[in-house]
């Protein structure tokens, strides 16, 4: 039998070229049965979150967690489950939908930017400003109709996207500067199963409202797409900043792998609880007694 799957075997950090065909999107199962599954990811999910506790009362890191696929490939069931179980004091979700007029006014990094986690806190990214190399790489357009960017600057698109990656570098390398873990996830699901789950929302009333029809119009770019995401991994994946790219046809195995490599990230980290001197150890004694009536 083969060996099982880790996190590990799909982190990208830059130290030799991707080939994003090489890499499976269905792997053997991680786990024996559904109860198994739901015991493991439940596991996991605990012990981040008592780390989180220990990094949010550290006070000095914090992470970002991006979330990067194609439709259908299961990223909110995704950020759902594999941070279900952690303290949503700690926690912030941000979804990246079309970017409205007043984005369109700023440069590509500023919406995300506004609301990159505090220190203490795993801030997770739903799409992000890789969407600026993924989407509008493959619908161009975006830049001069709605971004509006110069005309002068948009002449040479090939310069466009170095340009872009050169600064998702340099952003996420100042990010890691101030203590800023960035995690990048590209959740690889085959076109095949994408189809199936689109079928799926056509053929249950209860997964009806989840079809959008535009999403069967990008799947005639697949290839484009597949070819930007490529290429941006290629381009920003560091050993700072790694990419996982994680197979997503099996939602359990993809879940379980994000937070296993979430868990391996956050126990890296140096963090601990703040240690109490020797006076407020004693300070916090006389409360005590107060509060319980001792003499």
């Amino acid at each position: 039998m083969g060996k099982k799957a880790r996190f590990e075997d799909f982190c990208i950090d830059g130290s030799e070229p991707f080939n994003l065909s090489n890499l499976p999107t269905d792997v053997k199962r991680l786990y024996e049965d559904k109860e198994d599954y739901k015991e493991k990811l439940s596991e996991l999910t605990k012990q981040i979150d008592l780390r989180q506790q220990e990094m949010y009362a550290h006070d000095r890191y914090s992470m970002l967690l991006l979330f990067q696929a194609m439709d259908a490939a299961g990223k909110d069931g995704t950020i759902r489950r594999a941070i279900s179980g952690v303290d949503p004091h700690g926690v912030r979700v941000h979804s990246f939908k079309s970017p409205n007029h007043t984005e369109l006014d700023h440069d590509f990094l500023w919406r995300t930017s506004k609301v990159l986690p505090r220190r203490g806190h795993i801030t997770v990214f739903n799409r992000s400003y890789y969407e600026e190399v993924l989407i509008v790489r493959v619908h161009p357009e975006i830049l001069t109709k709605y971004q509006r960017v110069p005309e002068d600057l948009t002449e040479d698109l090939s310069q466009v996207w170095e340009g872009r990656y050169q600064s998702i570098r340099e952003h996420e390398i100042h990010l890691a500067r101030n203590g800023t873990r960035v995690m990048k996830f590209f959740l690889n699901v085959s076109k095949e199963e994408q189809c199936r789950r689109f079928v799926d929302r056509i053929d249950r009333p209860e997964k009806n409202w989840k079809f959008n029809e535009g999403d069967v119009k990008e799947r005639a770019f697949w290839d484009d797409y597949m070819e930007a995401y490529e290429d941006a991994i290629n381009a920003t994946a560091t050993k700072g900043s790694p990419w996982y790219c994680i197979p997503a046809d099996n939602k359990m195995n993809m879940r379980l792998l994000v937070a296993a490599a979430i868990l391996n990230e956050i126990n890296s980290l140096d963090v601990c609880y703040p240690e109490v001197s020797e006076e407020r150890k004693a300070s916090l004694a006389e409360f005590r007694k107060d509060l319980v009536g001792d003499d």
